[in-house]
């Protein structure tokens, strides 16, 4: 049998699960910079939450104070990016190292991305609604990788991270809405109600998908029964989940099992195979989506940002 302290090195990714992390960072910096550029920006609407923020100041240089912008580059990645550092800083002392070098890395590609990808000047889709729903989809995604990948699109996403950390029970797609509510009411205001509305749709449509995408708020209960002492203790370990554990017998084999019972995220599940697997090749799992949870549980950064 295997030792279970011999399961404890698993909590740290390798190199190609660190790879495959910053690869969905790029892909989803990219989605959603290019969702914003050539869906959104191009018929007026506006971003939720920081990018958002930078947008309006952007406008505001442009059209209240008679700034002139270069034409090859779009000030709204480089306001995005200053926005950004205060909460970047925050994040550091809150979720930790690891958290804030992956926000540094994505919000900075997002930035570039949408300082330099061509803001479309024929817009792609001229209907608002189809817009709407076409940029969110597409956005919600990108952003839904980056976070997937250890990092995000900045702003409200590194707020609910650092909530989640504290043990709240917060979403990153319904806290970007919230906060689209003030960024949509400047929008309304300064603008007209076609603007704030059409750009409030497309916010919840994206942050739709961002929840979707991010599967750590997604919860799952499994359900483990074994043959061999030591899982239980392992997934405490690595995962530090709650185990509930009781005996019971195999009407087949009649050979005595141990059932085991806990709640996890989506994102954990893979990890809660390997700690399985490794000391019962045989074990019997089974897994259930979307459960309803209450109580002592705890929601979970990616592994590797715990510190």
């Amino acid at each position: 049998m295997n030792n279970p302290r011999d399961l404890y090195v698993i909590d740290r990714k390798g190199n190609y699960d660190a790879v495959i992390d910053y690869i969905y960072i790029v892909m989803g910096s990219l989605i959603f910079a290019a969702s914003v550029n050539f869906i959104i920006a191009p018929i007026g609407l506006y971003n939720g939450g920081f990018t958002g923020i930078a947008q309006l100041i952007r406008a505001f240089m442009i059209m209240g104070l008679g700034v002139k912008m270069p034409a090859w580059i779009d000030f709204t990645g480089i306001f995005n990016l200053l926005l950004n550092i205060p909460l970047l800083i925050y994040s550091n002392k809150i979720v930790g190292k690891k958290f804030t070098f992956n926000n540094i890395v994505s919000i900075t590609l997002s930035s570039i991305f949408l300082a330099f990808i061509p803001v479309a000047t024929n817009p792609k889709i001229d209907d608002f609604l189809t817009a709407c729903i076409v940029g969110g989809v597409i956005g919600g995604i990108g952003t839904g990788m980056m976070l997937r990948g250890g990092g995000s699109s900045g702003g409200a996403d590194i707020i609910a991270m650092c909530r989640i950390k504290t043990n709240t029970d917060a979403s990153v797609g319904r806290l970007n809405t919230y906060i689209n509510f003030i960024v949509y009411g400047i929008c309304l205001f300064a603008f007209d109600v076609q603007v704030a509305v059409y750009s409030f749709i497309y916010a919840a449509i994206k942050a739709v998908f961002i929840d979707k995408m991010h599967t750590q708020n997604i919860n799952v209960q499994v359900i483990i029964i074994t043959k061999v002492d030591g899982v239980d203790k392992a997934i405490n370990k690595v995962l530090g989940r709650g185990v509930t554990a009781w005996n019971g017998k195999g009407s087949y084999t009649d050979e005595d099992v141990h059932i085991l019972i806990s709640a996890i995220s989506k994102y954990e599940i893979s990890q809660l195979k390997n700690i399985v697997l490794k000391t019962d090749p045989s074990a019997f799992m089974i897994y259930t989506e979307g459960e309803g949870i209450s109580g002592n549980f705890k929601r979970h950064l990616t592994k590797d940002f715990i510190e």
